[in-house]
């Protein structure tokens, strides 16, 4: 195979046969391709685009050295290609058909904005940025000093309502649509985490944590929530520095999370714990009146 043929296939399990060792071998950088294919594999839900998904891989000297997928979203989600690798792919989705319908883009920032511009040359579609984050790797865990009052606790089937209501203003927070209620949970993004607290003394919920089951050594801290006016006395770290030490402890050797990268309070907090930047990435829409949103979907203090 060439270095500039991309395999295309509409077969999952295909897919994560061929490119599971290439996605296992970076989790870090990785993690959302790693936790959406396995939600997939798990669930065989249209909801997740089973039904209309494309999935490609580029290979080299019999070496997967790239990869991407596209759901019933019609954003396509990329690793990171070169410049020549970005104009190839989108070349060739832009010949299947009327081109392949695409919605939008995100991967790191400099292989988005090279796809995105590619795909503006070849489809014609414009690009607008409309998510930004900046993804963190665990390094040394440091609890935060000083430890503020209260305990973790796991979230249990009592707390659904909550850990609902919460999910929403979140995702209001960051721009998301706030439409999750009981009967919507099960296709979110939200519903394959584990949820904990951090409450005081009396039981009072003060801030919310989610994390991803492991895949291929990576968890993924997603997402942390204090509703706003609890904001300000250390809960967010202390429940995100007890998630990072469960993970560690169940055998991660990658912990992750991403930060709105125009949060100064998130990207203060998550080094003094820990977390170590490795790189920006950044969502575009192919539309020609996409609305701006700065925000990332993965977090809020």
């Amino acid at each position: 195979m060439r270095t500039d043929d991309w395999h295309l296939t509409d077969d999952l399990d295909e897919f994560v046969a061929r490119a599971g060792d290439f996605l296992r071998s970076r989790p870090a950088l990785h993690n959302t391709q790693l936790t959406v294919l396995e939600r997939l594999r798990t669930r065989r839900s249209n909801a997740c685009g089973a039904e209309t998904a494309v999935f490609g891989l580029l290979e080299s000297g019999g070496a997967v050295r790239a990869a991407f997928y596209r759901l019933a979203s019609q954003r396509v989600t990329l690793t990171p290609l070169t410049a020549e690798q970005a104009d190839t792919l989108a070349a060739r989705l832009a010949r299947l058909g009327r081109p392949l319908p695409l919605s939008g883009v995100t991967a790191d920032h400099d292989t988005a904005t090279t796809f995105a511009e590619a795909w503006q040359r070849h489809a014609g579609a414009a690009a607008v940025a409309h998510w930004r984050g900046r993804l963190y790797r665990l390094g040394k865990l440091t609890p935060p000093e000083p430890h503020p009052d209260g305990r973790a606790r796991a979230a249990g089937p009592e707390d659904h309502e909550r850990v609902i209501r919460w999910c929403n203003e979140f995702a209001a927070g960051v721009g998301e649509a706030p439409a999750l209620n009981a009967d919507s949970w099960s296709d979110s993004r939200f519903a394959d985490k584990h949820f904990t607290f951090w409450e005081a003394s009396d039981g009072t919920p003060l801030s919310m944590a989610g994390s991803t089951a492991m895949v291929g050594g990576m968890v993924r801290v997603d997402p942390v929530y204090t509703p706003g006016r609890l904001r300000g006395h250390g809960y967010a770290g202390a429940v995100t520095a007890w998630v990072s030490r469960v993970a560690l402890a169940a055998g991660a050797t990658d912990v992750v999370l991403f930060t709105n990268p125009a949060n100064p309070t998130s990207n203060a907090l998550y080094p003094r714990i820990g977390y170590v930047p490795v790189a920006d990435f950044t969502g575009y829409q192919f539309s020609e009146d996409a609305p701006r949103a700065d925000h990332p979907g993965a977090e809020q203090s």
